[in-house]
């Protein structure tokens, strides 16, 4: 299934000619232009040529201007295509078919504790039957002790044996041969250079097991190997991802840790990887990725609640050290997750700022926010499909702004469609209740409404000088 050619001697070349450091300047144009015909990167031995030198020292100092190499960073064709490294299958099936998701883990030998197992048993125990169907997960044995791996392999195999069977199962290794040197590397932000060399061979790991996961799965997501899953974290992802459908994003965020829930489209995956090998000894991989989001123009972070993801792990991988971070926006059993079909919103009220309307239509924890607004002032939601709906539910004002309201509104629902100069819009509309407390809630609208459901506004039936939040607004379907 996978395609992969040896670049051995591309890694040694590199090798040797940093051996020539201290005698000479040495451009290694020659030997990278595979991966950065495009980028016009001139690297010598310790990294980047003058100049390109900026760009390295934004990035060292954890600050990288976007919107000066966005433009090329998206044009690199040659990004988008594989890494040559020849993976050992450790335990693979082939597929019979793509995947929707696929979880990617990346693993070493930690001095204390092990946590593996229990991701992967949390994966899999908190999927139902159908969406196990839709997952494939990977696992990057990236330790280069070959005993560890082979009692880690055997343990994996042994427990999940069915899983490996099915194919959503898959355990790999990129031999050290593949990886650039780890030794005598930049010691930023004061690092030592224990830490210095763990952290870049983490990006490595990390790199090869994207170049692995590209072409599996329409959509990737990281996971530690140290993480206990929420249930049915699958079904919630897909919720989320079909509500942004026609939405431009880069990295979705179900976790707040590190590199963990971090998700993508996998035909990110290639650049990401890249870019990963390109900084490997810059910084730790989660500063890295924040800048990669910023190049490929997702400005702000999207991050969704409650978090579908924990950190389990009372102990590094770093040397056995003391990690008791743990996600307070964690839900074992999160709250019956809303579907929030593709819809366009609009309102008549005035915005504040940027908190637009869109804001108050997903599970990112943001809101809209409009100043004071009249009678007769509405928020509109038109539906790309016409839908059955079971259940609405809005809130509105936040725990720091409870007086931001609605006090005098109603929430009506239409079915009648029309176009006016291009723009579709519900002509009638019925009223399905009144805001109490500046909330609303109703169920079995199936029940109550015979039509399928083109359009839903909150109609505002008196003027108020409090200015307005609405903090989320949930639509369950049929």
């Amino acid at each position: 299934m996978f395609k992969f050619h040896q670049v051995k001697h591309i890694f040694d070349t590199l090798d040797k000619m940093r051996c020539l450091r201290k005698r000479s300047t040495v451009s290694f144009l020659g030997v990278l232009v595979i991966f950065l015909l495009f980028m016009n990167l001139y690297i010598e031995d310790s990294y980047v040529m003058e100049g390109d030198k900026q760009l390295v020292r934004e990035t060292s100092t954890h600050q990288l201007n976007p919107e000066r190499y966005v433009h090329t960073f998206k044009d690199l064709s040659n990004f988008s295509g594989a890494i040559n490294v020849t993976y050992r299958f450790l335990a693979v099936m082939p597929l019979q078919r793509k995947r929707f998701l696929t979880i990617g883990l990346s693993s070493v030998r930690r001095k204390k504790g092990n946590y593996l197992l229990e991701t992967i048993k949390s994966i899999f125990e908190q999927s139902s039957y159908e969406e196990l169907k839709e997952i494939s997960v990977v696992v990057h044995l990236a330790d280069f002790n070959s005993s560890w791996r082979e009692v880690m392999l055997q343990d994996i195999t042994q427990k999940f044996a069915h899983h490996i069977i099915a194919g959503r199962l898959m355990v790999i290794h990129a031999p050290e041969e593949y990886y650039p040197i780890l030794s005598g590397l930049k010691r930023n932000y004061n690092d030592p250079e224990d830490r210095v060399r763990f952290r870049s061979k983490q990006n490595v790991d990390y790199a090869f097991l994207l170049n692995f996961c590209a072409n599996i799965s329409d959509y990737y997501v990281m996971l530690e190997d140290d993480v206990r899953c929420s249930k049915n974290f699958f079904t919630a992802i897909k919720k989320v991802i079909t509500s942004l459908e026609g939405t431009y994003w880069v990295t979705l965020e179900f976790s707040k840790l590190g590199y963990i829930g971090k998700l993508y489209h996998s035909h990110d995956l290639p650049r990401l990887a890249h870019f990963l090998l390109m900084f490997y000894q810059e910084m730790p991989c989660d500063w890295l990725l924040t800048h990669f989001r910023g190049l490929l123009a997702q400005k702000n972070v999207i991050r969704f609640k409650p978090s579908l993801f924990q950190h389990m792990g009372y102990y590094s991988s770093y040397k056995g050290t003391e990690n008791k971070l743990k996600d307070d926006d964690f839900e074992e059993e999160p709250f019956d997750i809303p579907d929030n079909p593709p819809a366009s919103l609009y309102t008549n009220m005035s915005v504040f700022e940027n908190y637009d309307a869109s804001k108050a239509y997903s599970s990112v924890d943001e809101y809209f926010w409009g100043k004071s607004p009249s009678t007769g002032d509405v928020f509109v939601i038109i539906f790309e499909n016409p839908i059955v709906i079971k259940r609405i539910k809005v809130n509105t004002g936040t725990e720091d702004r409870q007086n931001d309201i609605l006090h005098h509104g109603a929430l009506d629902v239409g079915g009648d469609i029309r176009y006016f100069k291009q723009n579709r819009q519900c002509v009638t509309y019925i009223r399905l209740g009144e805001f109490k407390n500046g909330n609303f809630e109703v169920s079995d609208v199936n029940q109550k409404i015979q039509f399928d459901i083109h359009c839903m506004r909150i109609y505002v039936t008196k003027t108020q000088k409090e200015w307005l939040i609405i903090r989320s607004i949930s639509i369950w379907t049929s």
